[in-house]
C-alpha cells in the first residue's frame, strides 16, 4: 500500500491510495459498525436476516457491483445461490437463474472530428457523442451511425415545446434547445428523458447540455461505455451529440438559440463521429427466480417483484469517507442528485468541524474507492430476497410468483426493459409489478425522512384503480399502518422518478406496478452509502408492506383491471 498523499479539492479530501481498509472501527453516534458476522435466515422478515444479507451484497468486496463488472458477477452469483437454497424454480434462460443480458465495451473513436465552417470541435470539450442506449427508448438506435459529412444543421425547437416535424429533421442534424429544470438551470437529463425516437430518419441530433453534465456522470460519457447489444437492432440511425451552448450556436450560424424558430436552418457540417466496440469481459445477468402458485387456473399468472442488483462501481481514485460524508451534509444533502458547488467560509468551517470529528470516531483517515450501493439498491435487492424466502417457506399462494433481480438500472434500465422485451415467461401472464428501489433509508437525520412507517409510493394507479385501491385496502388493516407518501407520483414533478426505475419497463407494457422508495439522502450515488448507515427496522416494515400486498394480489379472484391509458412501449416517458 502506498503512502497517503492528502490533497485538499473544494471541501472534500481526495486520498491517493487503495480501496478501502477492510478492519472495524468505532461507530459513531447513530451508526452500525462497519463489519457484521453473518448469520442464518429464518423464514420471517426480519431487520437481522435484512442486515446479514446487505453486509454480504454491499460489502468492498463486491467492487461496487457495476453491471457487466466482476463485482456485478459476484454479486448475481450470490443472488442466485440464494434463490436457489430457498427453494425457487430457476426462471432464466436454459433452465438457470441467469438471464443474460448481451453487452459492449463502447469507446469513442479519437480519430474522428466535427467540424463547423472549417473549425473543428473539440471533442470531449465542445462536442462528446452519446452513445444511445438500448433501454432509453427514447432516442433512435441502430446498428451503426451515419455520417455528418455535408449535412446541414437545422433548429429544432425546445424539448417539452413544439419540435420539428420529423420529416422535415431528415437528414439533417437537428440541434435541440434544453429548458431549465428545477434547480433554474439547463437539466441535460430533458434530452435523455424526452422521446426523440421520432427523428430516427435524421443525420444528427444534438443538444446543448455538456457544460451541466454532473461531474461525476461526465467520465462516464466520455469513457469506455458498456451497453447493451440487440442484435435484432438493424439499419442506420442518426449520431447522438452532447455540445456546449457555443458549438450549438455555431451549428446553427446564430450567437443564441434564444428566439430561433423552430425548423431555421443553420450551417453546413463536415466530418463524422462514432465509437469502437469490443465484447464486454464479463456478463451482465438479470437473476430470475419462480414460486409456482399452488391454484391449477391461476398459476399461470404471475406477481413480478423486483430490485436492482447493480451500482455505480469505484471511483476513479480513492476519497477520505468521512470528507465525503462531511460535505454532503452540508451541501449536498441528496448526494448526487444536488449539484457540485464549492461551499461558503461558514459551510467550509462546518464541513472541517464534522469530517474531524467522524475521523476521531472512527479511528483515523479512510481511503474509500467503492460506491457499495448498501440503499441503491442493496436494500431493494435484500429486501427481495426476504420477501422470496418469506413466499417459499409458507404455503403458496394461487398465482405464481416472479422475483427478479435486475441488472443494469444504473445504466438505464437495461436489464428490466431485456426482461419485458425478451420474457422468460409469457408477458401477459404478468398480472403487476412491484419495484423496490432504495428502501433502507428514511430517518429523521436524512433528507427525505419523515417517520419510521414513512415510504414513498409511486404509480399505484397510473394504470389500475383497483392497484391503488387494494394497496390502500391493504395498509388498513395494518397495525402500524404504514404512512404513504404520494407527492413524489404528481404528474410533472421535476425529478420524474416514475420514469426512472425499473417498475417504467413493465409499465410500458400496460402491466400495473408501483414504485416503494424512500428517496434520496446525503450518500445517494457515493462512497458513503455503506450499510452502517442503514436503518434495518424500517427496511423490514417496507419489506413486509411489499410482501403483503404481493399476497393480496397473488390471492385476488380476478386479475388487476387495466382502465387506464397504455403507453406507447417504445415511446418516451415524461412523468
Amino acid at each position: 500500500m502506498s503512502r497517503l498523499r492528502i490533497l485538499p479539492l473544494g471541501g472534500l479530501v481526495w486520498l491517493a491510495g487503495c480501496v478501502s481498509a477492510g478492519s472495524a472501527v468505532r461507530p459513531s453516534a447513530g451508526e452500525l459498525p462497519r463489519t457484521h458476522v453473518p448469520a442464518a435466515t429464518e423464514s420471517a422478515i426480519t431487520p437481522a436476516d435484512l442486515m446479514t444479507r446487505l453486509y454480504i451484497i454491499a460489502d468492498d468486496s463486491m467492487l461496487g457491483r457495476e453491471a457487466g463488472t466482476v463485482g456485478n458477477v459476484k454479486a448475481t452469483n450470490y443472488i442466485a445461490r440464494e434463490m436457489e437454497r430457498m427453494g425457487l424454480r430457476p426462471g432464466g434462460e436454459n433452465g438457470t437463474y441467469f438471464q443474460t443480458v448481451p453487452v459492449i465495451i463502447a469507446r469513442i473513436d479519437s480519430t474522428r472530428a466535427i467540424a463547423v465552417d472549417g473549425t473543428t470541435l473539440q471533442l470531449g470539450t465542445e462536442v462528446l457523442p452519446f452513445y444511445a442506449s438500448l433501454a432509453s427508448r427514447l432516442l433512435p438506435i441502430a446498428a451503426s451511425t451515419r455520417s455528418l459529412e455535408g449535412v446541414q444543421a437545422v433548429y429544432g425547437g425546445q424539448l417539452g415545446g413544439t419540435l420539428i416535424d420529423p420529416s422535415a429533421a431528415a437528414g439533417k442534424l437537428v440541434v435541440f434547445g434544453v429548458p431549465a429544470g428545477s434547480n433554474g438551470r439547463r437539466d441535460w437529463r430533458f434530452f435523455t428523458q424526452g422521446s426523440l425516437s421520432r427523428y430516427a430518419g435524421a443525420a444528427g441530433i444534438a443538444a446543448p447540455v455538456l457544460d451541466v453534465v454532473p461531474a461525476n456522470t461526465l467520465p462516464r460519457i466520455r469513457g469506455p461505455q458498456v451497453r447493451p447489444r440487440d442484435e435484432n437492432v438493424t439499419g442506420v440511425g442518426p449520431v447522438t451529440l452532447l455540445v456546449t451552448p457555443a458549438a450549438a450556436a455555431r451549428m446553427l450560424g446564430v450567437a443564441s438559440l434564444e428566439g430561433l424558430a423552430v425548423g431555421a436552418t443553420g450551417r453546413t457540417i463536415t466530418g463524422t463521429t462514432g465509437f469502437i466496440e469490443t465484447p464486454a469481459p464479463y456478463p451482465s445477468r438479470n437473476v430470475i427466480g419462480i414460486l409456482p402458485g399452488s391454484d391449477p387456473t391461476l398459476r399461470g399468472q404471475y406477481v413480478a417483484i423486483g430490485a436492482h442488483n447493480d451500482h455505480i462501481g469505484l471511483t476513479r481514485r480513492p476519497l477520505d469517507h468521512d470528507s465525503v460524508l462531511a460535505n454532503n451534509m452540508v451541501v449536498r444533502r441528496q448526494g448526487v442528485q444536488d449539484t457540485v458547488r464549492v461551499p461558503t467560509a461558514a459551510e467550509a468551517a462546518r464541513i472541517a468541524v464534522l469530517r474531524d470529528s467522524l475521523v476521531r470516531a472512527h479511528g483515523g483517515a479512510r481511503p474509500d474507492s467503492v460506491n457499495n450501493g448498501a440503499d441503491d439498491d442493496g436494500s431493494g435487492t435484500v429486501a427481495l430476497l426476504e420477501i422470496a424466502q418469506r413466499f417459499a417457506s409458507a404455503s403458496a399462494p394461487k398465482r405464481s410468483m416472479l422475483f427478479v433481480s435486475h441488472t443494469g438500472e444504473e445504466k438505464g434500465l437495461w436489464g428490466s426493459e431485456w426482461f419485458t422485451d425478451h420474457p422468460t415467461v409469457p408477458r401477459d401472464s404478468i398480472v403487476a409489478q412491484l419495484n423496490m428501489d432504495m428502501v433502507g433509508r428514511g430517518k429523521a437525520t436524512d433528507i427525505m425522512g419523515r417517520g419510521p412507517n414513512n415510504v414513498q409510493l409511486i404509480g399505484p394507479r397510473r394504470l389500475s384503480t383497483q392497484l391503488g385501491d387494494l394497496i390502500d385496502s391493504v395498509n388498513a388493516a395494518r397495525t402500524p399502518h404504514m404512512d404513504i407518501d404520494p407527492s413524489f407520483d404528481a404528474n410533472g414533478h421535476p425529478l420524474n422518478r416514475y420514469c426512472r426505475s425499473d417498475h417504467y419497463m413493465y409499465a410500458r407494457y400496460g402491466i400495473p406496478i408501483t414504485y416503494f422508495s424512500l428517496g434520496y439522502h446525503t450518500d445517494y450515488h457515493q462512497v458513503t452509502d455503506e450499510p452502517q448507515y442503514i436503518d434495518y427496522e424500517h427496511m423490514a416494515r417496507i419489506a413486509r408492506f411489499v410482501s403483503d400486498i404481493g399476497q393480496a394480489i397473488a390471492d385476488r379472484p380476478q386479475r388487476l383491471v387495466v382502465d387506464k391509458p397504455r403507453p406507447d412501449p417504445a415511446g418516451g416517458c415524461r412523468q
